[in-house]
């Protein structure tokens, strides 16, 4: 298992911690990842920080790709990644219904169908074989709509591309998780729970890998872990119960809501439905308030360095390859590095 660096999206004033992915890449991490949802976008930072180090990969953790076509994503990509020398990681994701029609304007139906079509494009542009044509629902390439003009023409890239740029895709559902292990090269999670992997995952991502004809050691399982070593637990669990509540009680609508659905699947449902419950009403102290530190702890490591130590076994005994990392300071992420050389 290797680290990776999870830095998010920007609130407020953009402001990129340089000093931290620097000395992460002076450590040896494998690679730092950028997110986006409505307000900074994934990319301009990590091509800020591509020119700023020299060893480690940069990931977007994800293009949303309701917001560019395949050709725009895959564009962007072998930019970026010639432009580093070869360390882009290309994670792509569906994001929400809400952000999907609410912030870019285009529907969210199908979600499955149209990320295997997108993926198909972006592989096909990457591979420069023959001029791009595609054929499918939500894609046709050129395109030969009603509004057509007629005049649009097979192409083929102008730049030379890494064929084998890795794609991952963010998942959590089972579908989309057996859809990732069938047609991506890496899985970004959210909210992973070692422990429940076996009956929560397993069978699906067991089930897209026997579609590919792939093993386990060939897919990339990356998700992403909160960290907060201190002293005191209880300051710990409190620093990362604003996050869970978020996610758990207000990122969507009541019945669909993706991160609700999973916490019931590990087991929380009665604590999930009063989080969201109250998030939803307008209380968000009170749904911080209602976290379970069992919860926290199923998806993150916190608490004293020795108990993060012990907590790490469960992580490193499960199939997880890259540890994604969300640390607040330069400290967390050396002990971290420390921990796992141990």
């Amino acid at each position: 298992m290797r680290l990776g660096l999870m830095l998010g999206y920007a609130a407020g004033q953009m402001q990129l911690p340089i000093e931290l992915v620097q000395e992460a890449d002076r450590l040896g991490v494998h690679s730092v990842w950028t997110a986006e949802a409505y307000g900074s976008d994934a990319v301009s930072p990590l091509a800020w920080l591509g020119a700023l180090t020299t060893r480690i990969h940069l990931g977007t953790a994800i293009m949303q790709m309701p917001g560019r076509t395949p050709a725009n994503a895959a564009m962007t990509a072998m930019t970026l990644n010639q432009l580093s020398g070869g360390r882009f990681l290309m994670g792509l994701g569906l994001s929400g219904p809400q952000v999907v029609e609410g912030w870019h304007g285009v529907s969210y139906a199908q979600p499955l169908a149209r990320t295997r079509e997108y993926v198909s494009i972006v592989r096909a542009i990457f591979g420069r074989e023959a001029p791009l044509t595609f054929e499918g629902r939500h894609y046709q390439i050129p395109y030969r709509g009603d509004d057509a003009t007629g005049l649009g023409k097979p192409l083929k890239s102008t730049l030379k591309a890494d064929p084998n740029i890795p794609i991952y895709l963010a998942a959590i559902g089972p579908k989309n998780v057996e859809l990732a292990a069938e047609i991506a090269d890496g899985w970004l999670p959210i909210f992973f729970a070692p422990e429940r992997y076996d009956a929560v995952f397993k069978p699906h991502v067991d089930a897209g890998l026997a579609k590919a004809g792939k093993s386990i050691e060939q897919f990339d399982i990356a998700p992403t872990v909160s960290v907060v070593i201190n002293d005191n637990l209880d300051i710990a669990y409190n620093m990362l119960r604003p996050m869970l509540a978020l996610y758990v009680g207000g990122m969507g609508a009541r019945g669909k809501n993706f991160y609700y659905d999973l916490a019931v699947r590990y087991g929380f449902e009665d604590a999930a439905t009063e989080i969201q419950n109250l998030y939803l009403s307008g209380d968000k102290g009170g749904a911080m308030a209602r976290v379970p530190a069992e919860l926290i702890d199923a998806v993150a490591l916190v608490g004293p360095r020795e108990r993060v130590r012990e907590r790490l076994a469960l992580w490193r005994n499960s199939p997880v390859t890259t540890l994604n990392m969300t640390v607040f300071d330069v400290e967390t992420l050396r002990a971290m590095v420390e921990l796992m050389a141990e």
